[in-house]
């Protein structure tokens, strides 16, 4: 766990977090790391621990948890719920954390790749001429883009940021 610097805690932060759709349940858990012992992340990557992701968000260590890249290995499996003596409901949780971090600008760069490419082709990968030509050698339809269906989707959006505030990820 990071070091925590008493001037960076946001006593608000697990008030902002349970006024999310989905984030209801964060100020009743416990810490029995039920969540934690039914992830199949956790034993793959140390730094995803569900238990210390909701001890990090009630104990206010807001920057650290929305600009931190473990947030994101979240594989909304379910399985800590299916768990949870609590009813936590820590995958709601998560997205109501990941939430919270796009609307602050602290998404990962592959993220940000991907939304550009669903918003320019539809698709994350590209179509183009060279792949249609090998789909009519065999006989199969050429695929058209329709990139202007994700506009209604993918709305353009601008997350104004404080000039201190940065969105680089960390491995802890």
């Amino acid at each position: 766990m990071p070091k925590i610097n008493l001037n960076e805690l946001d006593p608000e932060f697990k008030h902002r977090v349970a006024e999310q759709p989905g984030g209801e349940g964060l100020k009743a858990c416990f810490g029995c790391k039920a969540c934690t012992a039914a992830c199949p992340i956790q034993p793959i990557d140390k730094r995803y621990d569900p238990r210390k992701i909701i001890r990090m968000a009630l104990l206010g260590m807001k920057k650290q948890v929305l600009e931190s890249d473990f947030i994101w290995l979240c594989s909304s499996c379910y399985g800590c719920q299916e768990v949870c003596p609590q009813n936590v409901r820590f995958t709601e949780v998560m997205y109501a954390i990941k939430n919270l971090a796009a609307q602050e600008a602290c998404i990962p760069p592959g993220l940000t790749a991907q939304r550009s490419l669903l918003k320019k082709h539809g698709r994350l990968y590209e179509v183009g001429e060279f792949e249609n030509e090998k789909r009519l050698k065999i006989g199969l339809p050429p695929i058209i883009e329709h990139a202007e269906d994700f506009d209604v989707l993918l709305p353009d959006q601008t997350v104004e940021k404080d000039p201190g505030h940065s969105s680089t990820f960390h491995n802890s």
